[in-house]
């Protein structure tokens, strides 16, 4: 196929801000996790498929299968769809403060 580029799961894009290795990245429509350090305006290979432990919502209860969003403001995963970008689904549940192990849907 002459029009195939790559299979998508890590995709190198100019970072929107400072950003390290782990760390959750949006940029317009598109999430993913960073595979590196990157200035702003510098390459940054983003992983948009795949298992992550991220920051969430101190104020959300996640359960197991719970739609998970990002809050770019905030820098972290939350339950709440209103304002946020949908990245993927929690695979354990956790309440509290802490991080939530996500399956990032590389289709949104």
């Amino acid at each position: 196929m002459k029009n195939y580029i790559q299979p998508g799961n890590n995709i190198t894009l100019d970072s929107p801000d400072d950003v390290l290795s782990g760390t959750g990245v949006k940029i317009g429509a598109i999430f993913g996790v960073a595979n590196g350090d990157a200035a702003t305006g510098k390459p940054v290979v983003l992983s948009t498929v795949g298992v992550f432990d991220l920051p969430k919502t101190t104020a959300n209860d996640v359960t197991v299968g719970a739609a998970l969003y990002w809050n770019d403001t905030a820098k972290e995963a939350t339950t709440t769809a209103s304002g946020n970008t949908k990245i993927g689904v929690a695979i354990a549940a956790k309440s509290g403060a802490g991080t939530v192990a996500t399956r990032l849907n590389g289709t949104f």
